[in-house]
């Protein structure tokens, strides 16, 4: 299995006199390999902690314990590297539960003895996932998609797994909103 190639972040600000410079640049510093899933690495590049978000030249936000959503009305963007099913197949359910928990939503695993993906999850936000490397499926509760190199998906709140089906890494673009489920996605009525 090969490795997926580096990249670089590169964080705009403003100096003293108000002008447009580069505040940070170089590779994400805050970077997650998860335990439970070898293979697995959350590279956390920015996130937003309300709306709108405050431009300001303030500290890196990502330096703080893994968190799969952003917080109230706030945004994160981050790149996942994502292994082979054949290594993914290999986590029992207790640490499918553990990975979920190591990213600080155990919550939001749904992963069990009859899930089409052991890792299964859902989460109250709106994601937009772009794939950047190699190839996975979009794992729903009744639907499959097999997605490429450019291919993008809107995900809303719905259960779901990525699958990689290959024997190279995958790796996906994800940015998450903070979101509100419908009413009638709750069981509330209207």
């Amino acid at each position: 299995m090969q490795e997926l190639p580096g990249f670089k972040r590169v964080v705009t600000g403003h100096n003293a006199d108000g002008k447009a410079v580069v505040a940070m640049h170089g590779p994400t510093p805050n970077n997650f390999p998860l335990k439970a899933v070898p293979g697995t690495v959350f590279y956390e590049v920015w996130n937003s902690a309300g709306s709108p978000a405050l431009l300001d030249n303030g500290d890196d936000p990502t330096a703080r314990d893994l968190q799969l959503s952003p917080e109230a009305l706030g945004s994160v963007i981050r790149v996942v590297d994502i292994p082979p099913d054949s290594i993914q197949n290999q986590v029992s359910a207790e640490d499918a539960a553990a990975a979920f928990d190591e990213i600080g939503e155990g919550h939001a695993g749904t992963g069990n003895a009859d899930s089409k993906h052991k890792l299964m999850h859902r989460t109250e936000t709106l994601d937009y996932g772009i794939v950047t490397e190699g190839e996975v499926w979009l794992v729903l509760d009744d639907d499959e998609v097999h997605l490429r190199r450019g291919d993008i998906v809107v995900q809303r709140g719905t259960n779901h797994a990525w699958s990689n089906r290959t024997a190279e890494m995958a790796r996906m673009v994800f940015i998450l909103l903070d979101g509100r489920f419908a009413p009638e996605l709750t069981g509330e009525s209207a």
